[in-house]
């Protein structure tokens, strides 16, 4: 991997790192507010989840291969 592409890897997961952090706080915000929107709740859920994923995949990029 590139020095360039490795450090615009390692900014795009601090934004989705920091996003995935934000969504937690909003999550629990809703969760305890009266009434609840459970259909925005579920899609933030839905959103918090694919950027877990993005970021799993991200961190797997910088892990060197092992041949075991």
């Amino acid at each position: 991997m590139l020095p360039e592409e490795e450090e615009d890897l390692t900014r795009t997961l601090e934004i989705l790192k920091t996003e995935h952090r934000d969504l937690d706080v909003v999550i629990q915000q809703l969760a305890t507010s009266v009434p609840i929107d459970l259909m925005r709740l579920n899609r933030l859920k839905k959103r918090k989840l694919f950027l877990k994923d993005s970021i799993s995949k991200i961190e797997s990029m910088f892990l060197p291969d092992i041949i075991a």
